[in-house]
């Protein structure tokens, strides 16, 4: 800068500062220092959002500096509210210019502050001094009214009754210094006050219209009040604020004036209808003020509440309520709206790489290109972060929205230039449409998020359709687990038991444990009916646990009355391939130190071991380390693989019943069962058929070789409480006895 910008700064009476290219102050005068309290030390050479332990962090001084002023070489009268550390609550009136210096072209930013806290303030409370103030002028203007013929005559015969108005009586000098005080308020008050006889001939104005209006007394005085029209209210506005005049003496409102120079400004105008003695309007009386600083702060608000600050398209509450509004249109037209959620791609890995100034520079890049690519009716919104909401309305049918979905793809996927850097990502879309996906706004855009995550798990930059028949599936089936913790919860699941049997010797060898839900409505809900629901969620998890838990606590109860049963328990695929499924077993073991290990099978299903059968394998080993048996359960119903009889230790095999059903009238499963027992032989298993209903049945296993069994033809799923009463009166049918 020259030799005197110190001297120029230092003289000027407002704070004043300057900034280099990078916000950083490079000066300041001394009304800047001593207004806030800031030392040079502390000040010269910070970024200007450092000031103050960051006291000047100000959203609204960053959105000036980073994104208003770059676009324009100035920009005047701009208003930021802050509460500071030091000074407390200020409005400041702050101008900035960009201007270049004349030794090396450097770029600066010249910012003067005025201090408008005060000013704001009066605005807000003008009203409640407008009411006072009419009171007074009112009550002045009758007096006056009074007064006229006397003061006209006391003005012409002034200097000759001088003497006699200096002994004027008491009642006179006290309406005089009321009619002063009203003087004196007309003069000095901040708000423009205009005075027009009965026609809206303009008698008297203050110097606060002039400053407002531009007009000299001379300019207006004996013109009619509607030379500060501006136009932009109807004829019926008019109309309606005199008629209120008329008939109830005043009017008050918002209006929109205009200057002398052109320019239109907004107003808060009160008038008042002053009457003579008879009743009949002599004088109005108008006050206004200019509220145009606080119209403009009015709407920085109301665009920060609607918009988003960085691409300036609207927001979540914007867009929800545009959705909420077209929804109407929809219904009246019979068409459909389609609300998509778009979320970035790879947004996360160039924040990262280049930084929060580039993203955002991408984030208003992509945001303008998909701007560009949907119809002029339709809706984009940032609704935070890398997340965007397009509403597109006129659909004739969900189908039209595809040519806009895939423009959509095309421009986010548009490469972006910051400076030297190109950056590109893609985005994901999920699409919910109305009426079919819902008729809310909240819903739809639910649902569309809930698609978007779809579109993100099929390979990103696609969109995907929201499915409401699997959202639909979905609910059920969370409903179901919900369903299935709650009886959990109120130990609602009980265990039956179905005796295993040797056919030639008559002995009971065992019982399967089989799990049932005692219903407070459906009463004994078969555990088909909810274990497929629930496969493959931790609540089966839970359950899978309460089984062997409560077939140990069984083994108990039966051995303490005498009763000496191993109990065989169902666990699935998904319990036994969990990496901590032997620990957990260990655990229950270990609750039960009464019951030996060898007093437990679990059953598992020969296709449990498809996905890994090394880990499935490993798993099994380790727990009959612990001393428990396995059984394959349904053998013959998947692969059967000898690699799994082989692979996997499990000590018996069980026939699946829908071959032992019908091995009696169909050869092939006869064939079946003949086959598995001679694998379980050859491979050294102990095999046990399943579904045996019949004493035929039984007969036919026997001259097979396969005398362990269990099924309808032997003995029913029944409680506990009833097995100590089977056991004692079984016995085998004498057929068999072979």
């Amino acid at each position: 800068m020259s030799e005197y910008a110190d001297i120029i700064i230092n003289a000027t009476p407002p704070p004043l500062i300057t900034l280099d290219k990078n916000l950083r102050i490079v000066t300041a005068n001394d009304s800047f220092y001593t207004f806030f309290h800031v030392k040079s030390e502390n000040a010269i050479g910070y970024l200007i959002y450092e000031l103050d332990n960051k006291q000047w962090d100000i959203p609204a001084l960053r959105e000036l500096l980073e994104t208003i002023l770059p676009q324009k070489t100035s920009f005047n009268s701009y208003l930021v509210e802050h509460n500071f550390a030091n000074i407390g609550r200020r409005i400041m009136l702050i101008n900035a210019q960009q201007i270049e210096e004349d030794e090396d072209r450097e770029l600066i930013i010249l910012l003067s502050m005025e201090d408008v806290t005060e000013r704001v303030d009066e605005l807000v409370t003008a009203n409640e001094e407008k009411d006072k103030l009419e009171d007074d002028l009112v009550i002045a203007n009758k007096e006056k009214d009074k007064l006229e013929d006397d003061l006209v005559i006391a003005n012409e015969e002034k200097d000759k009754r001088a003497d006699e108005l200096v002994i004027a009586n008491e009642e006179k000098e006290h309406l005089l210094q009321k009619i002063r005080r009203a003087a004196s308020v007309f003069t000095h008050t901040q708000e423009s006050i205009m005075i027009t006889d009965a026609t809206a001939t303009i008698t008297e104005v203050n110097d606060t219209f002039s400053r407002i209006t531009g007009y000299d007394s001379k300019d207006v005085l004996g013109e009619n009040s509607r030379i500060l029209q501006s136009g932009c209210e109807s004829p019926e506005f008019f109309r309606e604020m005199w008629d209120t005049l008329q008939t109830q003496g005043h009017w008050r409102g918002e209006i929109s004036n205009r200057r002398k120079n052109g320019q239109i400004f907004p107003a808060m105008l009160s008038i008042s209808a002053v009457k003579n003695a008879d009743g009949l309007t002599q004088h109005y009386v108008s006050l206004s003020t200019d509220i145009s600083s606080i119209k403009a702060y009015q709407r920085q608000l109301e665009r920060s509440t609607h918009y988003d600050l960085l691409t300036n398209l609207p927001n979540r509450v914007l867009v929800t309520d545009r959705i909420t509004q077209a929804l109407v249109q929809c219904q009246r037209g019979s068409q459909s709206l389609a609300v998509a959620f778009m979320d970035l791609d790879g947004f996360k890995d160039v924040n990262d790489k280049y930084g929060h100034n580039m993203g955002d520079e991408l984030l208003i890049a992509v945001s303008q290109q998909m701007q560009a690519a949907l119809h002029e009716d339709d809706t984009l919104a940032r609704i935070g972060g890398d997340e965007f909401i397009a509403v597109m309305i006129n659909l004739e049918k969900p189908e039209d929205s595809v040519p806009v979905l895939e423009c959509l793809l095309k421009a986010a996927a548009n490469p972006v230039t910051v400076g030297d850097v190109i950056m590109q990502v893609s985005v994901s879309m999920g699409v919910a449409f109305y009426p079919q996906d819902g008729v809310e706004a909240d819903p739809l855009i639910r649902r569309a998020d809930q698609a978007m995550y779809v579109a993100k798990q099929e390979g990103k930059n696609r969109y995907h359709l929201f499915d409401t028949a699997k959202d639909n599936l979905i609910n059920t089936q969370r409903k179901s687990i919900n369903d299935v913790r709650t009886a959990m919860a109120n130990d609602e699941f009980v265990l039956h038991y179905q005796p295993k049997v040797n056919m030639q010797t008559g002995d009971v060898i065992g019982v399967e444990a089989l799990i049932r839900w005692q219903h407070s409505v459906r009463g004994l809900v078969p555990p088909l009916d909810f274990l497929p629901v629930i496969e493959g969620h931790a609540i089966s998890l839970e359950l899978g646990e309460w089984v062997i838990d409560r077939a140990l606590s069984q083994i108990i109860q039966w051995r303490n009355m005498g009763i000496n049963l191993p109990v065989s328990v169902n666990i699935s695929a998904y319990q036994v391939q969990q990496s901590n499924f032997t620990t957990r077993l260990a655990t229950l073991l270990a609750i039960h130190p009464e019951v030996a290990p060898n007093c437990l099978e679990l059953e598992i299903l020969e296709t449990s071991a498809l996905h890994d059968i090394s880990q499935v394998s490993a798993t099994m080993n380790a727990c009959c380390e612990l001393g428990v048996r396995f059984a394959l359960d349904d053998f013959g119903t998947g692969y059967s693989s000898l690699t799994y009889l082989r692979r996997l230790p499990a000590h018996l095999i069980k026939i699946d019943q829908t071959f032992v059903r019908e091995m009696l009238e169909n050869a092939d499963d006869s064939a079946i069962v003949e086959a598995v027992i001679g694998l379980a032989k050859a491979f050294r298993r102990d095999v046990i058929a399943e579904g045996v209903e019949t004493i035929p049945h039984g007969l036919a296993l026997l001259k097979l070789g396969c005398q362990l069994a269990q099924g309808y033809g032997i003995a029913r799923p029944m409680p506990a409480i009833d097995i100590p009463k089977w056991v004692s009166n079984w016995k085998a049918d004498d057929s068999w006895q072979i």
